[in-house]
Formats: structure tokens, sequence, C-alpha cells
């Protein structure tokens, strides 16, 4: 049933593999801990398991995350004819406050990229993915994945497959585009040819993985006495908080992060109430 279910967030919900992996990873830790058939499990397990990982120190919002995981899997089963109703139907999520994510400050991301050492081993390639993450707001993954033949260096912009295999087209500025022509004098011969188009390589000549982005974002703010716990994702955050706060329309600011849904950017919105209070004060009709 896993296997069925993956292939059809896969295939049928066109879900990133990293979702799919996630979605399957919660079902599976739930069936293991109730030990029975999904046709036979109870509103009071699920309950009851979310207390479980709760009391294992699991937060409110991947709690939250979780019961969403199961209750898509049971909408399935549903569908399936596997089960007669879903039994997440019947579980209250828990209630999550605002999430407002970490935000660096202009002058934080400019800290962190010019402690970038340069004449270092692929320093001129952690410099060109530290500017790609924040100048053009990119996911982790999009990064990790992005190909040479999808950078358009001259026009400015690059085209990225973000979740879902969806396309958007994301301008490029010329500090980021710079730092990527100084990075393709350097960068080292890929160890494959399936490799060959891939943007970011390690010193084996294979693509970054995920958790090398993750490192190198965290080695970077060290150097640069960033105390915020970050993540490459909080670039993306600053990214869309930066351009809102110059006075960015959000309806673009959505094409470029690639939200679905205008409500999940209206997020950076609320980031910095001080801004948008003297905003809306100046051009006040009645100031």
């Amino acid at each position: 049933m896993i296997k069925d279910y993956r292939n059809y967030l896969r295939i049928e919900r066109r879900m990133s593999p990293n979702t799919v992996a996630s979605y399957c990873h919660d079902v599976e830790g739930f069936l293991e801990y109730v030990d029975t058939a999904p046709s036979k499990v109870t509103s009071a397990q699920i309950t009851e398991y979310l207390g479980f990982v709760t009391d294992k120190g699991l937060s409110k919002r991947s709690s939250a995350r979780l019961l969403s995981s199961l209750r898509s899997f049971f909408d399935w089963c549903v569908e399936e004819g596997e089960v007669k109703e879903n039994p997440c139907d019947r579980v209250d999520a828990p209630k999550l406050g605002k999430y407002l994510p970490a935000v660096l400050s202009v002058e934080e991301v400019t800290a962190i990229l010019e402690s970038v050492d340069l004449k270092k081993p692929f320093g001129k390639r952690d410099r060109a993915i530290l500017e790609v993450l924040y100048g053009c707001g990119l996911r982790v993954s999009e990064a990790a994945n992005l190909r040479i033949s999808h950078v358009y260096l001259d026009e400015g912009f690059v085209d990225v497959i973000g979740k879902g295999d969806k396309q958007r087209l994301v301008p490029l500025g010329e500090v980021a585009a710079d730092a990527i022509r100084a990075y393709l004098e350097d960068r080292p011969s890929p160890s494959e040819r399936r490799y060959e188009d891939y943007l970011f390589l390690n010193r084996f000549g294979k693509p970054l993985s995920r958790v090398s982005l993750f490192k190198l974002v965290k080695d970077q703010a060290m150097a640069a006495g960033i105390q915020k716990e970050i993540s490459p994702h909080t670039f993306r955050h600053s990214f869309a908080t930066h351009l809102i706060e110059n006075g960015a329309d959000l309806r673009i600011v959505q094409e470029m992060l690639g939200h679905e849904s205008i409500l999940t950017t209206e997020i950076y919105t609320h980031i910095d109430t001080a801004t948008w209070h003297r905003s809306v004060l100046a051009h006040h009709p009645r100031k």
C-alpha cells in the first residue's frame, strides 16, 4: 500500500521527491506504531500517536504536518476502497500561532556573502551558491539541481524547476551573474556525463546535496559572526521580505517564489510591521 501511495503522490499529485518521502515516512512511522491494518485504524489511535510524538518533543507545527500526511494517506485509502471513512476527520489539528520565519537584515546577508574566502578551493562556488540563494530566492533543492543550460547570464534570468516539476523564470541580478561566471572558470570537471549540466559540483565532480548546502550556509553564518539559527531557506525568506519592504508587488513576489497561493506569500507582509506602518502613513489620503 505504501508503494502504491508513493506512486500516487509522485504521479497523480505531482509532489516533489522530498515531499513524497516526507509523507511516506510519516505514514510508515504511524503504521509501525499502531501495528494494525489501515482499515482498522481509529481516530483514537491517531490522537494517541500525536500525543506520543508530542511528548517526544515534536513541535505543534510538525504535529500538524504529520496529521496532514495521515489525512492525505487515508483520503487515498477511501478513494481506493480500503477504508470506509477517514479516521483523521474526527481529529483536531494542533492550534498554531502565526508563523514568522527567521529573516536576515541586508547587512547580515552582506556580511555572510563577504565572509567567503574566494582564494580558498571552492570559494568562488560557495559565493555563487549564496548569491543565487539570496538573489533569486531559490529553495535549497532548486539551487542544488540548477542546470547550466537553465542559467541565462547575458539575458539575466534562470529557468527554475520547482515543486511538482513546475517551471518559473526568475530574474538574475548582475552580482549573482558575475559570481556564477567567476565560478564557471574554476568549476571542476564532472565525474560522469550525466553530471555535465549540473551547475554546482563538489570536489568529486558530483552534484552537491541538500545537506552540503545546509552546512555551507551554517559555516558561513558562523564565519560572519551571525548568531541567528539559519538555513538556506532563511535566504529565501530574507529575499522575499526585502523585496516587499522595498515596495515590490506581492503578486510578483509570489511568482518569483513559486507559491501556488498568495496566502503563502502574505506571511512576509507581517514580518516588519514598522516598515508597513510608515508606508501606510506616508501614502494615507488623510495624512
